[in-house]
Parts: C-alpha cells; structure tokens; sequence
C-alpha cells in the first residue's frame, strides 16, 4: 500500500468500542473486531472518533484503542483523533502522545471554533507544528459549532498541510463548497442520502456511521464508481448502503454493535457507555435484515 500522504481517498472503517456489562472497554473483542474491519477491503481505519463514544472515554483509553488498531490493521492505514482534550497546551500534548502511537495520520476536529475560520486555522496551525503525521479535520458534531464554509476549509489545506476532511453537512451545498476549494485534498463524505451524488462532484473519500459494521458495501461502491467507472453498478451498489444505513439509524451505534455480533464477533455485545438499550423487537429486525443480507451475498 502507498503511504497515506500519497494514498488519503477511499473508505475509512469507522471503529466502534466493545464494552463489557460494566461498561469497562473489552479490549480482547476490540482486537477481533480490528482484524474483522481490515479483512473488509477498506483502505483505512479511522480509531478514536464519533462512533468510537470518543467524548466518553478517557485519553489513556484512546491511546490504547489507537495502539490496539495499528497492531491489528492487516493491509489497511489507520487515523485517529488527537484533540479531544481542553485547551491548547492539552491538546499538543495529545498529539505528540497520539503520533506515537503509530497511527499513520492524524484527524483534528473543529473543536467548536466553526464559525470563527481564522482562529480555527491558527489554533490547527499550532497543533500540526507538534506531528510530522499526515493531517485530517472533523466536522465533530460533539463540540459545536462544528461546520465550516468552503473557504475555511481551502485556508486549512493551504496553511496547515490538511490532506482531507470528514464533511458532516449534510448538504451539496456545503460538500460542493468545500470540494471547490479542496485543492489537492480529498473532501470525505460521512452522509449516506448524498454519498452517489457527492461522489459525482468530486468527493473520493467516506468516513460514516455504516462502515463501523459494513465496511464491504463500501468497497464494493467505491470499485464500481472510482475503479471500474461503471456508474450503473455504482448506482446498485449506493442503494444497498442506503438500505444498511437505515437498517442502523435507529439505536446506533448498539444496532451497528449488534450487525458486527451477527457478522461473527460473538463476544460484541450491543451496549454503549450512554446506557441506551435496543429492544427485543429491534434486535429481531437488525436480525431479519443480516438474513436478507446473507440471501443476497452483502454479509457474512
């Protein structure tokens, strides 16, 4: 595989964070399902980020989720965020932190600051001082305001050296807006309803909620749109991901939890660190749905 620097388009699995009935993170399962993420054909491995419960867990518990990953991802690369902490000096200590973890690049997030451009660029310039890493931003609705204008987003890419974005407006306007100004970079797409469209623009990267259980539906479109140029496979290929994305829209991320336990990691209970439970007759839809899935040879 290229470095990342030459290589930041293409699928980013999203990892999400097994935990045991206490709530603890069951790192043995984390392991399982890092090997199970990268035999799904994806480029990259996004650890530590919104599916991951980043905001919930603790700074020694992201280092070690970044590390887990690196020492599992097969073929694939893996980013991860490195500024979740409060205040500048906190931050730069998480990224040096983060950088030596062998992750193989780095994604900062918006970090609330998305509607003040300029200071978003400084305070990102004086981060990106502190890793020789590639680097990625995160509109992270977790700390908001988190969007930023196209414009902002070219000064980042020209000023800090960003080689790409996760895009989470949810708009054309704002995935277009951010792709005329993108230069060399590479605008991900994290919105599932304009993923085929986003991708007629311009757009060559994904980052969203249903790689974290369906990385191959991924995969299987990127080939069609980006490698073989066949857009009416492309279009097929768009609506099956439209399917897994609804199939998981209720109660994630515990319903993407539980498709990865369908899938094979047994021991992936569908419980997150917010306490939230799926119901019996939910459990039994996401069942009929990887059912389907098998059927028509889109799952394990």
């Amino acid at each position: 595989m290229q470095p990342l620097r030459e290589n930041y388009c293409g699928i980013y699995s999203l990892m999400l964070t097994p935990y045991f009935s206490d709530r603890s993170i069951d790192y043995k399962t984390y392991e399982a399902y890092a090997e199970w993420q990268a035999q799904q054909g994806v480029q990259h491995l996004f650890a530590v980020c919104g599916s991951s419960e980043m905001s919930s867990l603790s700074l020694e518990e992201r280092l070690a989720l970044a590390r887990l990953t690196v020492r599992h991802k097969g073929k694939t690369t893996v980013v991860a965020t490195a500024n979740m902490e409060y205040g500048l000096e906190a931050q730069i200590e998480e990224v040096k932190r983060m950088s030596d973890t062998g992750v193989d690049g780095l994604v900062f997030t918006t970090m609330g600051m998305g509607d003040r451009g300029d200071e978003l660029v400084e305070h990102i310039s004086k981060l990106a001082a502190h890793t020789d890493l590639p680097l990625f931003m995160y509109e992270f609705p977790g700390r908001q305001p988190h969007l930023i204008s196209g414009e902002t987003y070219g000064k980042l890419v020209r000023e800090c050296g960003i080689l790409g974005i996760k895009d989470t407006t949810c708009t054309l306007e704002g995935i277009g807006a951010k792709i005329e100004n993108k230069g060399d970079s590479c605008v991900i797409q994290a919105n599932m309803p304009y993923l085929y469209e986003a991708f007629r623009l311009g757009s060559r990267g994904v980052m969203a909620t249903p790689t974290s259980c369906g990385g191959a539906f991924f995969t299987r479109f990127y080939d069609a749109f980006v490698e073989k140029k066949d857009l009416a496979l492309a279009k097929r290929r768009f609506h099956e991901i439209t399917l897994l994305d609804h199939a998981i829209d209720s109660g994630f991320n515990n319903s993407a939890k539980y498709l990865v336990q369908l899938q094979g990691i047994k021991s992936f209970q569908p419980i997150n660190r917010g306490g939230a439970a799926l119901s019996p007759a939910r459990l039994e839809s996401l069942r009929s749905f990887h059912d389907w899935c098998v059927a028509n040879g889109l799952m394990e």
